[in-house]
C-alpha cells in the first residue's frame, strides 16, 4: 500500500513553518482559527511559498458562519482564487451550499473554473449538508479532487463509521480525506479499507508567547483575550501520524 499523505491546517506563520519543518506533506493555509478557517492574506501565502517546498492549498472563505454565499461574496471568492493563484497557491479549499443544505453546483462551477487546472478540495461544508450521499455524487460530478470530512459529525471519532462508508462509496472516483479531531489511532482503522489516501490533522500545540504584558480589563470581542500563547505544531504528534501512515 502506498504512503498516506498528511495535510495540516495552519492558521499562522509559526504553525506553517513548523509543519513544513516537522514533516507535514501539505499545508492547508487559513486565517481565523475560531471561525474554522477563512481566506488568508496574500502576503502570508507569498512569503510561505518562498520559505517552504511543500504544496500549499489555500482556504477560500470570505467569512465565518454558514456556507450560503451571496453573489457578491462569490465574486470576492473568485477574485481571491485568481489573486492567490497568481501568488503560487497549489490548490484551493472551499465549499458552497444552497439555502436547503444541498451543494450549490453553479456557484462551485464558477470557482472551479477560476481555479483552472489547480486541484480543489470541498471542505467540511460537506458535513453541514443535508444529505451526504447526494452531496458526494454532486461533488464528484463537479470535478473536485477531494472531500474533507468528519463524517457529518463534530469529530472523526464520532463520524468514523460514516467515513468508512464514504470511502467505499467513493472508491477511486474522489479522495475522501478524513479530518476534524483526527487522531493517529484512527489511521490503522481507516487504512483497512485499502482506500485511504490522505489524512487531515492539525497536530497543533499551544506554545508560550514572548508577550510580557496583558491588559486584564481589555477585550476586543465577546471572548477574553489570550496573549499568553500561540498555536504551533507538535512534532511528537506529527511523528505519531507518520508512524502509522
Amino acid at each position: 500500500m502506498s504512503k498516506v499523505l498528511l495535510e495540516a491546517p495552519v492558521f499562522n506563520l509559526q504553525g506553517a513553518l513548523e509543519a513544513a519543518q516537522f514533516g507535514i506533506d501539505r499545508l492547508e493555509l487559513c486565517a481565523n482559527f475560531p471561525e474554522g478557517g477563512e481566506t488568508p492574506s496574500a502576503g502570508m501565502l507569498r512569503f510561505l511559498k518562498s520559505e517552504v517546498d511543500i504544496p500549499v492549498f489555500v482556504m477560500i472563505r470570505p467569512r465565518g458562519g454558514d456556507f450560503v454565499f451571496s453573489q457578491k461574496e462569490l465574486i470576492v471568492m473568485k477574485q481571491d482564487i485568481q489573486l492567490l493563484g497568481e501568488l503560487g497557491a497549489d490548490g484551493f479549499v472551499f465549499g458552497i451550499l444552497d439555502e436547503h443544505g444541498k451543494v450549490n453546483q453553479s456557484a462551485c462551477e464558477l470557482l472551479l473554473r477560476a481555479a483552472g487546472s489547480k486541484p480543489c478540495t470541498f471542505h467540511r461544508a460537506f458535513d453541514a449538508s443535508a444529505d451526504l450521499d447526494d452531496s458526494l455524487e454532486k461533488i464528484i460530478r463537479l470535478g473536485f479532487a477531494r472531500i474533507l470530512t468528519s463524517g457529518g459529525k463534530n469529530s472523526l471519532t464520532e463520524g468514523l463509521p460514516v467515513i468508512q462508508d464514504l470511502l467505499q462509496k467513493a472508491k477511486d472516483r474522489i479522495i475522501i480525506m478524513p479530518g476534524g479531531g483526527t487522531k493517529a489511532e484512527h489511521v490503522p482503522i481507516l487504512k483497512q479499507s485499502g482506500l485511504l489516501k490522505e489524512v487531515h490533522a492539525s497536530c497543533k500545540l499551544a506554545k508560550p508567547s514572548p508577550n510580557q504584558y496583558i491588559n486584564a480589563g481589555l477585550s476586543f470581542s465577546g471572548m477574553p483575550l489570550d496573549f499568553s500563547s500561540r498555536f504551533g505544531v507538535d512534532p511528537a504528534v506529527v511523528n505519531e501520524f507518520k508512524a502509522v501512515l
